[in-house]
């Protein structure tokens, strides 16, 4: 019996070791590429970040309208530049509106990995609502290890508001999905831009979130901008 105890106890603290030594590691490469965005012509060189998702990361608002420069991707190239002046930074948003992750997982390798990502982002979580906890869970998954095998940097973001999911109720299905990237990112080591929370806090403070929003679920440009000062978080100096 002690030894059954022993060895669940060893296993349980290389767990957290892993995790840890991974979580660091993320941390480094975010570091190591704050450090690539300070550097000057003719030692610089261009930095890609590629947002892979559904219509939010897309810059989709109501009536099916596209406002490109309005979305986070971009609002963080503005602040980014602001930041680190004569960085080189391309944005390429690989999303698609309308898609989960399981079609986003499809089409990782031939869309994503060609790009040669310095980080990529991954905000699929409002559309998975269709998909499930437990087929988006496997999606992820497959496009994290996929990244990972190929030494890419990844960045997992909790979903962006649905009106129709109660905000007030913390076990809603798209806490839920948000609880899940969460987990991935800790199981991973990964960062995670927390949108949910951040949109939530507005929700406790304001007992809405109607300001930040085009649409029932797309964001408008507030809300966008809530979602880029998120990211940039990360990569500012």
């Amino acid at each position: 019996m002690l030894k059954k105890v022993f060895f669940y106890t060893f296993c349980f603290f290389m767990c957290l070791a892993i995790n840890a030594n991974a979580q660091k590691g993320a941390i480094d490469n975010l570091a190591a590429l704050k450090q690539e965005l300070t550097k000057v012509f003719p030692h610089n060189r261009t930095i890609n970040l590629v947002f892979h998702g559904h219509s939010v990361p897309s810059g989709y608002w109501s009536n099916q309208e596209v406002h490109t420069l309005d979305s986070y991707p971009y609002i963080l190239l503005s602040l980014l530049k602001k930041e680190y002046p004569k960085a080189v930074i391309n944005i390429i948003t690989t999303s698609i509106g309308g898609e989960h992750a399981e079609k986003g997982a499809a089409r990782f390798t031939s869309d994503v990995l060609p790009h040669r990502p310095d980080v990529i982002f991954i905000d699929y979580a409002l559309n998975d609502l269709g998909l499930g906890l437990e087929r988006a869970h496997v999606a992820w998954e497959q496009m994290i290890r996929e990244a990972k095998a190929q030494d890419k940097s990844v960045v997992l973001l909790t979903p962006s508001p649905d009106q129709r999911q109660d905000m007030g109720n913390t076990g809603n299905l798209l806490s839920k999905h948000a609880q899940q990237v969460r987990k991935l990112a800790v199981k991973y080591g990964l960062p995670v831009v927390d949108s949910y929370t951040a949109f939530e806090s507005v929700f406790k403070d304001k007992g809405t979130i109607a300001p930040l929003m085009s649409h029932v679920n797309h964001p408008n440009r507030l809300g966008h901008e809530l979602i880029a000062n998120e990211i940039f978080k990360l990569l500012k100096r």
